[in-house]
């Protein structure tokens, strides 16, 4: 099984005329992901890779029904965007875009909250489900389906993270980047969640960096988690010196009191299995006989 996407999941992609959408929803397509329209101003009543084009989204909705968005706009785009998602009760948004504008996601957020809306990104490959849905970029030639989870805020360690799985002969049940920009979406906790109610996801890999606060919030939602599946962490900058700032919320909040040593400690604490390096993972999938 998986989580937010599958076979059955209906997609709209919002900016499918630019050379990027073009580029990487063609191949979502050919991999079986059911994309079913698209928008681009200026380009409503045109047919774009064998889907209809509609001005808005609320255009779209009229035509066709769909239960998630994959958005290729820019940057400074992504808020009007993340609204017309919004404003249409679109259950699933994905936002490929690197660099959102700060107070742009602050207003995102504020959208977000009590919305119908569940927004992975900014800044990310996005989600996959092998061979059944593909929202994103990801490289969807290393994919398995099978009963691991991956949840990243790192998006090249992502694909470190699935290729230990397929070396423990697992594979994935669905692999989620949340974004690598200061504000996400969408933090670990509700992903989480969601993988624990899942019957077929056996366990959970999750990868976070040094500069965030993302991980100390997900390890005490875990340890009070009445049921929980094994979850295998991995924080990323662990060799930088200390007090070095890399300009996250997580530097200015915590003044860098809060080490990646310290955040492994409380994700330790919480239940979570915690290693120092990547090439760990696949034996202790291994060793869990899942």
């Amino acid at each position: 099984m998986s989580i937010l996407a599958d076979k059955n999941t209906r997609v709209l992609i919002q900016g499918i005329t630019g050379t990027q959408a073009a580029f990487h929803v063609k191949k979502s397509i050919q991999g079986g992901t059911k994309v079913v329209c698209g928008t681009s101003p200026r380009h409503g009543g045109e047919t774009h890779l064998d889907v209809p084009v509609f001005n808005t989204v609320a255009d779209a909705q009229r035509a066709c029904k769909f239960d998630a968005s994959v958005l290729f706009v820019p940057a400074q785009a992504v808020k009007s965007a993340v609204r017309e998602a919004v404003e249409a009760e679109v259950p699933l948004i994905v936002s490929i875009a690197e660099g959102v504008p700060v107070h742009d996601m602050l207003e995102i957020k504020a959208m977000l909250n009590g919305s119908k809306t569940l927004m992975i990104g900014p800044n990310t490959p996005g989600l996959i489900t092998p061979e059944e849905a593909r929202l994103g970029i990801f490289p969807e030639n290393i994919h398995h389906k099978g009963k691991i989870g991956i949840l990243s805020r790192a998006s090249t360690l992502t694909y470190e993270a699935v290729l230990e799985t397929n070396k423990a002969n697992l594979g994935q049940s669905t692999v989620i980047g949340l974004g690598d920009d200061m504000i996400v979406g969408t933090d670990y906790r509700e992903l989480l969640k969601r993988f624990m109610d899942d019957d077929e996801t056996k366990a959970v890999v999750l990868v976070g960096k040094a500069n965030s606060c993302y991980e100390q919030m997900v390890a005490e939602y875990y340890a009070d988690m009445p049921h929980k599946k094994p979850v295998i962490a991995f924080i990323a900058g662990e060799a930088l010196p200390y007090g070095y700032t890399i300009g996250y919320a997580a530097d200015i909040v915590t003044q860098g009191r809060v080490t990646v040593a310290d955040k492994k400690k409380i994700m330790h604490d919480s239940g979570m299995v915690v290693v120092d390096s990547m090439s760990e993972v696949h034996q202790i999938l291994t060793d869990l006989q899942l």
